[in-house]
């Protein structure tokens, strides 16, 4: 079948024929193994069996032809005549003369399709391109995401390539989209691809049909598409949580899990929604505001330690299928459990949004009962001589921010710079809404008698892999680049730079916060971009932020993603960094992924559809931030 002016018509062993037009059109043919058909104007058509090609009017069969190498494709050229590609050449149908012309000659050609006065032949080795007018022939092109090509057609204002992987769009910049794995297709090999409605494009695999669509929409509109995402599946106990142990991207066959970090992404999450309330003071915010807060509020209640956020809580009983067994306690509640460990990733998130509600949120209750918990923090913190103590008394793995500790280890060794950084933030934050002496005291301390701030000044480029003299400790912690510091860091930032006991200090780490963006700038991380502009840096690079908004897939479903295999990324040497591409590819292109993760992964690890993301950390929080910052306008009416 083929669409025609608007409408289906159909071939079968006898007939063309169609059922638009009142069913008028019926021209019975004289091929009956004809399986490919094309329309010119009036009642004009193409037809083939795949060994030949006859031409067929309201007057009858007017050609017949044998053509050899396999007939792949006929197309329409509007005024000429009609295409007709083989493996090994496309030709021209003249109809002022009845006869077959040759305009190229190749191999391995498998589609082709007309678009800008131009045929664009896919084949097995990538696609070219040839004049009508001159027969100019340009190409191979081969730096493609895949160069096995199955099926080219023009929509709209893009050339689109079905692969043996995949498809893509040649896009006005000379790169392309490329859409692969079960995020866009049910299958890998796309063997059509057709124009669809509203927009949208149709692509035939072995799997089945695919559809993607797409809708214009304002940042605005993509706020209100993932704040109901999160509302409808992704909070638990007022934590922001992941939808896991799904089938195949199956929504309903998933749960509400618990993680290492349900007090970090439910920072980050409440953190958006504090901005969401500073910008827009709508009632539903602040409402959401309460109910996360209580469930930060109850990490610490929920425990014996005194002052001690636990990682997270669920009921007695579901232990047996959350992550992590081992890490699980009894609560005094008989009906709770809760989990112990926590991290100093934890930490920085918790101070984070401690300090962000106690500025922005207006409403007394929910300020003081944050002001209350960074208190209660950071006092178990400075009681404890500066680490995280657990219910053994003994501190947690990476609670640890006593000198002793952190200035054990290599001046090379991220943690060093991290950890000075971070606690002078959470210092900072703790005095400028408690006014208590004893947090200003303890960060002088540490900058002066400790070398902290010489510590978070240090230059990026000093951080590296420890020596062969150091420890196994200073090793494991310096074997790459650590992107989990980095989101650690950031969230540090907006309590370091806001409430800096002085201009001078502010200025020192301003200068260490560009320092940092500077080096975070190839990934083109839109929460990073956004949060240097807490600084009032002229440059943070504003537009890279924004495409990281702009084309994050609205489908936040783990699918496994590869791109290793393209030919259209330039590679680089394996570095410290973890950088693997000259430029980052585009969030829709790559895995699904929070933004501790390193964003030139190319391939995901594990999990087809298996669960989904909540876009309350990953997307919410810079774009809200961003409207907060005035960086980012309100949509226009």
């Amino acid at each position: 079948m083929t669409n025609h002016f608007g409408q289906f018509v159909l071939i079968d062993d006898k007939a063309i024929f169609s059922n638009a037009w009142a069913g008028s059109l019926y021209m019975p043919h004289e091929l009956p193994g004809a399986r490919m058909l094309s329309g010119g104007t009036s009642n004009q058509y193409l037809i083939s069996d795949g060994n030949s090609i006859h031409y067929i009017t309201k007057d009858g069969t007017l050609y017949k032809k044998a053509i050899e190498g396999g007939i792949r494709e006929l197309r329409y050229e509007p005024g000429r005549g009609f295409l007709v590609l083989t493996s090994t050449n496309l030709q021209r149908f003249n109809l002022q003369n009845m006869s077959l012309e040759s305009l190229y000659q190749g191999k391995g050609l498998t589609s082709f399709d007309l678009f800008g006065g131009k045929a664009w032949i896919g084949t097995t080795e990538g696609y070219l391109t040839l004049d009508l007018q001159t027969k100019a022939v340009a190409g191979p092109f081969q730096k493609l995401p895949v160069v096995d090509i199955r099926s080219v057609r023009a929509i709209s204002d893009k050339v689109w390539f079905g692969s043996a992987n995949g498809a893509f769009a040649l896009r006005k910049d000379g790169k392309f989209d490329y859409y692969q794995g079960k995020r866009w297709m049910p299958g890998q090999v796309v063997s059509n691809i057709g124009e669809g409605p509203d927009r949208s494009v149709l692509l035939l695999t072995e799997a089945g049909l695919g559809q993607i669509c797409f809708r214009y929409m304002t940042l605005a509109d993509k706020a209100e598409f993932f704040q109901q995402q999160v509302r409808d599946r992704h909070i638990r106990n007022g934590f922001n949580a992941t939808l896991s142990g799904m089938t195949a991207g199956d929504l309903s066959t998933g749960y509400l899990s618990d993680s290492d970090n349900d007090g970090l992404w439910t920072s980050m999450y409440l953190g958006a929604e504090v901005f969401r309330y500073a910008v827009t003071r709508t009632a539903d915010a602040l409402t959401n505001i309460s109910e996360s807060l209580d469930a930060m509020e109850r990490l610490f209640t929920i425990n014996p330690v005194p002052g001690f956020p636990s990682r997270s809580f669920e009921r007695s009983g579901f232990i047996k299928i959350l992550s992590d067994p081992e890490r699980w306690q009894h609560a005094p509640d008989p009906e709770w459990d809760w989990k112990s460990t926590t991290s100093s990733d934890e930490a920085i998130g918790h101070v984070f949004v401690y300090g962000a509600i106690a500025e922005l949120v207006d409403e007394p209750s929910i300020a003081k009962k944050a002001i209350a918990l960074l208190d209660t923090l950071m006092m178990h913190i400075i009681k404890n001589d500066f680490y995280l103590i657990d219910f053994d008394g003994k501190p947690t793995t990476w609670g640890k921010w006593n000198p002793a500790y952190v200035n054990a280890l290599p001046i090379v060794v991220g943690d060093r710079k991290l950890n000075s950084s971070n606690i002078i933030a959470m210092l900072q934050t703790a005095y400028h809404f408690t006014g208590k002496s004893i947090y200003k005291t303890k960060a002088f301390e540490l900058m002066e008698r400790h070398g902290y701030l010489e510590n978070l000044m240090r230059p990026m480029r000093v951080i590296g892999e420890a020596g062969d003299l150091s420890d196994k400790h200073a090793k494991m912690l310096s074997d790459g680049w650590n992107h989990s510091d980095d989101e650690m860091y950031f969230l540090g930032y907006w309590g370091l730079y806001r409430y800096a006991f002085n201009d001078t200090l502010r200025n020192k780490y301003k200068e260490a916060i560009i320092d940092h963006w500077q080096a975070e700038r190839p990934e083109q991380e839109g929460l990073w971009n956004i949060m240097t502009a807490i600084t009032g840096a002229n440059t943070f690079d504003l537009s890279e932020a924004v495409n990281y908004l702009k084309e994050h897939p609205l489908d936040l479903i783990n699918w496994s993603i590869t791109n290793s295999h393209r030919k259209d990324i330039e590679h680089i040497e394996q570095n410290f960094r973890g950088q693997t591409i000259k430029d980052v590819l585009p969030p829709d292109e790559r895995q699904i992924q929070r933004h501790n993760a390193n964003m030139f992964n190319l391939d995901s690890k594990g999990g087809d559809g298996n669960s989904e993301h909540s876009a309350g950390d990953i997307w919410l929080l810079p774009y809200w931030m961003g409207r907060y910052l005035g960086v980012i306008s309100a949509p226009f009416l």
